[in-house]
C-alpha cells in the first residue's frame, strides 16, 4: 500500500500521461500537489523503486508501469460519468427500433471505438448456433445486388454481390425462393454444403445462368461462416497511437489483428467489466483490453475495447457498462 500523497502523485501522473503520452516531470507536478519539486521527486523514486513507474530513455520524466496501472484501475480510478454527447449518440443507435439487435450491437460498438480511438472486438458465438431463418436479396443494379440472410438467433448479415454479366431479376428470384426452401433451419456453417447437395443439382435445371447464381450465394455463405463470430471495427485506431510509431511493432499487431483464433482467444470467461494489462491480456505486453460478456436470446458474446495501456480506462468502463445494460433492456424487443 502506499501513502495518501503518493496515492495522489500516481493518480496525476498516470491521468496526465493518459492525456499527453509524455513523460512527466517534477515541475509540472508541483503546484497540483502543493510541494516542492524535491519533494515530488522523492516521492517519484520511491513509486519507481516498487514498481509503480518507470523512467524512460529520452526523459527525465517518468511513465507508468503495468504494475502502476494495475494499482491505478484496482484502488484508485472511478468509472468516469458518460458526457452528453456520448449517451445522446448510444440513446439513437438504442432507440432506433428498425435495427436487428446484431447491427445495434455492431453499431453501438463502431461508435465507441470512433470516440475512444480504440480498436473494437465484438465476439458472437459459433456460426453452427445461428440458424438461417431467412434469405432476402436487394438489387442494386443489372449487375449487383445485395444479399442479406438472417438468422435465429436475430443476426442480420449483408454482403455485396457482383456478377461479371447482366442476370436476369427472375433468375435471381428463383434462385433465392430456392435457397429459402431448401436451407431455412440450416445452422450458418453447414449451409455451404447444403448449397452444393442439394440446391446445386436442382438450379442447374430451372435457372439459366446457374453457375454465377450458385458460386455468388456459396461464396458469400462461406464468408458468412467463416467471419460470424469476429467483428473488428477501426484496427487501424491503435496503430495511430505514439506507442506503435515503429513499424516492426505496427506490423505485429496488424499480424495479430489477422489472427481469428487470436482475436477468439479474447472472449470473456468472465461476469462483469474486467480489465486486462500488458501481459495479462495474452495478446500483446503494449496493450490493455476491457472487455465484458453480453446475452441475446441465450446467445453469448464479447464486447472489447484494445487501446494502449495509456487508454482513458474509466470512460471504456462506462461506455461499455452503459452498451451491456442496454443490450438487455432491448433485447425482448428487438429478438
Amino acid at each position: 500500500m502506499i501513502n495518501d500523497r503518493q496515492t495522489l502523485l500516481l493518480k496525476l501522473i498516470i491521468e496526465d500521461y493518459i492525456k499527453t503520452a509524455k513523460p512527466i516531470s517534477s515541475k509540472s507536478l508541483c503546484q497540483k500537489m502543493n510541494c516542492s519539486s524535491a519533494t515530488i521527486r522523492n516521492e517519484m523514486s520511491y513509486l519507481e523503486e516498487i514498481g509503480y513507474l518507470e523512467k524512460t530513455h529520452t526523459s527525465s520524466g517518468r511513465v507508468p508501469s503495468e504494475k502502476g496501472y494495475r494499482y491505478y484501475v484496482d484502488n484508485i480510478m472511478r468509472p468516469s460519468e458518460l458526457t452528453g454527447e456520448d449517451m445522446l449518440k448510444l440513446q439513437t443507435i438504442f432507440h432506433n427500433n428498425s435495427l436487428a439487435i446484431s447491427d445495434t450491437i455492431k453499431l453501438s460498438m463502431q461508435l465507441v471505438s470512433e470516440i475512444t480511438n480504440c480498436t473494437a472486438i465484438t465476439l458472437g458465438s459459433a456460426s453452427r448456433e445461428n440458424k438461417v431463418t431467412r434469405v432476402m436479396v436487394e438489387q442494386l443494379d443489372d449487375k449487383n445486388i445485395v444479399a442479406i440472410v438472417i438468422t435465429d438467433k436475430g443476426h442480420v448479415e449483408h454482403q455485396n454481390v457482383h456478377f461479371d454479366v447482366v442476370v436476369d431479376v427472375d433468375e435471381i428470384k428463383k434462385t433465392v425462393e430456392l435457397i429459402n426452401k431448401l436451407v431455412v433451419g440450416t445452422p450458418i456453417d453447414e449451409v455451404s454444403e447444403k448449397l452444393e447437395y442439394e440446391v446445386k443439382p436442382v438450379i442447374n435445371q430451372i435457372v439459366k445462368h446457374h453457375d454465377i447464381l450458385y458460386n455468388a450465394f456459396y461464396n458469400a455463405f462461406n464468408d458468412f461462416a467463416k467471419n460470424k463470430d469476429v467483428r473488428i471495427n477501426n484496427a487501424s485506431n491503435i496503430l495511430r497511437q505514439p506507442e506503435f510509431n515503429d513499424t516492426n511493432k505496427i506490423l505485429e499487431i496488424i499480424e495479430k489483428f489477422d489472427d481469428q483464433d487470436m482475436i477468439r482467444n479474447i472472449k470473456e470467461k468472465d461476469n462483469g467489466i474486467n480489465i486486462y494489462i500488458g501481459s495479462e491480456t495474452e495478446f500483446d505486453d503494449d496493450v490493455s483490453i476491457i472487455k465484458t460478456k453480453y446475452t441475446v436470446n441465450g446467445e453469448e458474446g464479447t464486447i472489447a475495447l484494445i487501446g494502449p495501456k495509456r487508454m482513458e480506462y474509466s470512460r471504456v468502463i462506462s461506455l461499455l457498462d452503459y452498451i451491456t445494460k442496454n443490450i438487455n433492456e432491448v433485447t425482448n424487443g428487438k429478438s
